[in-house]
């Protein structure tokens, strides 16, 4: 007893309800004996209820029918045999109703309440598992580094006395410091510090946590593009012959910059993660406001550092050896330098026009080895035809024109036999990376002049280049003699500075925005045109043709403006006229690397990739020497 018991077997059937039959036929002496009961003792029959009204009239005109037939039949027959036979049914009817008369009433039975059917019974129903999964993730190792000395204890007690006395020289000072800039506070503005405040002081402490999370929760987001990013290697190159692809990784954007294009995009030097980007306008019917955003390929979601400027950004460049300054030039012709680690919005040092700014916009800046007293300088070239150099002097820019670009053959008559000179405009220029002298600059009229630092009047050479202005020159990271040059006339030339014509010329169908060097090959270049295809080439694969032409911007009213190599990862980024950032990563067919050879050693270094250039120089050369 209350316990479950096992049923072995269950009728699955349900009877909702039942009711047992009474039907007598009405012929029969039963039948007859009842109707004759009830008409006397009612006198009227009664319909059951259980029976439907249709029935009920079929059978009451039955009844009927058959009491007419039996009255004919008592007239027409015999009046005795009819006066016995109702003396008979009539004792007989006596007899039954005494009958029943002395039979007792059957005792009533309790009424057994029938067991529900449903309860009791064992039910089962199977459930899908889910399928076990396992996640894991590897790290790689922390660098470590063994360091083992003998401290003796007047040692430990020296250090611990010393670093009391300057945390104690510390707190004064900053609580003198404190003080004395409190009060010059409350006498200028006679106020107390407001919540909002002491908020951002409070929110100063944790962002850099806040930062980290960030960062976390991005690379989570965007895990299977850092997948990619790190791992990815597109297998079907080999089957490709020598062509490849570009795989699109993360694009940045950030909503204030979307009505602005990319004018600028420079890699830091010592984050190799960490890039520049300078917004403004090319169409100077439409210039307003700029700005200089730096993004790190591991928050892709928001820049690190935004920069406003009332001008348009127009070009940019890291230092080298102080990665934490950018050098930026702007559409109304002056220079600025920014200081990442300053928490300002505003540059830390900007020209102006008592400085000697310039007077039209600043196409590109370039940061150079300090002078001889080890003040920090960079060159700017601007459409005014000057390049000027500036240098930090006492926290001021002090500039030096270095060169003015004269036209030949444009010297006007002016007013009193005055002689004008009109003066190139200067769009693009590069330094030599181990000759410091010398240096590039192309300009509007599509020539290109080799000029020197030390020459401030003339020119060393000059090369008629393009038919329009050249858009970047570029020299070659290993070749010492090589560079590059790009142009709107739909060309990308590739020249020998000791030879005034092109070694190699390439037509890409739509004008050429930008063309920059591989870092880890001489003979690797990359080119954006304004149809928004990006152009990878390697000369020492096929001179001829790219070896990849993608479609990276597919809007139509979108442009690429500049495209960058980052330094060592095979990565690069992209910049279009809407305000958007690509990044891309080369497939190994386009950074394919020397085969090695059993038993020999793959050479590589510069020495390498100068030989694999100077080859294939020499085979343009070749004919000309015939000649």
């Amino acid at each position: 007893k209350r316990a479950y018991k096992p049923i072995s077997y269950v009728d699955q059937m349900a009877i909702h309800f039942s009711l047992n039959g009474n039907m007598i036929l009405k012929d029969s002496d039963e039948g007859r004996r009842q109707k004759i009961r009830l008409s006397t003792a009612v006198g009227t029959l009664i319909h059951l209820p259980f029976l439907l009204p249709e029935k009920a009239s079929v059978e009451t005109s039955a009844v009927t029918s058959e009491e007419a037939e039996v009255k004919d039949e008592e007239s027409t027959g015999d009046t005795q045999a009819a006066g016995e036979e109702e003396t008979e049914e009539s004792g007989t009817a006596e007899v039954a109703e005494a009958a029943e008369a002395e039979e007792p009433p059957p005792p009533r039975v309790k009424e057994q309440k029938l067991a529900n059917q449903f309860n009791f019974i064992e039910r089962a129903s199977g459930t899908l598992n889910n399928p076990m999964r396992e996640r894991a993730c590897q790290s790689e190792p922390i660098p470590c580094k063994n360091f083992s000395t003998t401290a003796y204890q007047w040692e430990i007690y020296d250090a611990y006395v010393e670093e009391l006395q300057k945390i104690e020289r510390s707190k004064e000072k900053e609580k003198s410091k404190a003080q004395i800039a409190k009060r010059e506070e409350e006498k200028k503005k006679g106020r107390k510090l407001t919540s909002l405040e002491s908020q951002s002081d409070d929110i100063t402490k944790i962002s850099k946590a806040a930062k980290i999370m960030e960062r976390m929760v991005n690379q989570n987001t965007f895990d299977d593009i850092a997948q990619d990013f790190k791992y990815f290697e597109d297998a079907s190159d080999e089957y490709r012959d020598q062509q490849g692809t570009l795989l699109p990784l993360w694009k940045f954007q950030y909503d204030k910059t979307k009505r602005l294009a990319v004018t600028a995009i420079s890699w830091n030097p010592k984050y190799k993660d960490l890039f520049a980007v300078g917004y403004g306008s090319y169409d100077f019917m439409k210039q307003g406001q700029g700005m200089l955003l730096l993004y790190t390929m591991k928050n892709p979601s928001f820049p690190e550092y935004v920069f406003s400027s009332e001008s348009g950004i127009m070009c940019l460049d890291f230092h080298y050896d102080h990665p934490y300054l950018v050098a930026v030039g702007f559409y109304d012709g002056n220079v600025a330098i920014y200081n990442l680690k300053k928490a300002t919005s505003q540059p830390s040092y900007k020209s102006s026009a008592k400085s000697g700014k310039h007077t039209e916009p600043v196409w590109q800046v370039k940061w150079q080895k300090d002078d001889m007293d080890n003040n920090l300088n960079f060159f700017s070239v601007s459409s005014d035809g000057r390049i000027v150099s500036w240098t930090l002097v006492k926290n001021e820019l002090v500039h030096t024109d270095v060169i003015k670009l004269s036209v030949e053959g444009t010297t006007m008559q002016g007013p009193e036999g005055l002689q004008l000179q009109t003066l190139g405009c200067g769009t693009s220029f590069d330094f030599h990376k181990k000759i410091d002298y010398l240096f590039l600059v192309g300009t509007e009229e599509g020539k290109i002049y080799k000029c020197s630092k030390c020459y401030s009047s003339q020119f060393l050479d000059v090369f008629e280049a393009h038919h329009m202005a050249v858009d970047s020159v570029s020299w070659n990271p290993y070749h010492l003699k090589v560079f590059i040059s790009c142009s709107s006339d739909w060309t990308v030339k590739i020249w020998d500075h000791t030879i005034k014509t092109p070694m190699f010329i390439y037509d890409l169908n739509s004008a050429v925005g930008d063309v920059a060097w591989s870092p880890y090959s001489s003979t690797v270049f990359a080119a954006v045109t304004t149809d928004g295809k990006a152009h990878v080439f390697d000369l020492s694969i096929n001179k001829y043709e790219a070896l990849c032409t993608q479609l990276v911007v597919a809007k139509k009213k979108n442009k690429i403006t500049h495209i960058q190599f980052n330094p060592v990862y095979p990565v690069v980024i992209i910049g279009d006229e809407r305000g958007h950032v690509t990044s891309l990563k080369l497939s190994p067919n386009l950074r394919r690397m020397p085969k090695e050879k059993k038993g020999q050693e793959v050479k590589k270094g510069p020495e390498v990739e100068i030989a694999k250039l100077d080859k294939l120089l020499n085979l343009v050369r070749e004919p000309e020497s015939k000649a």
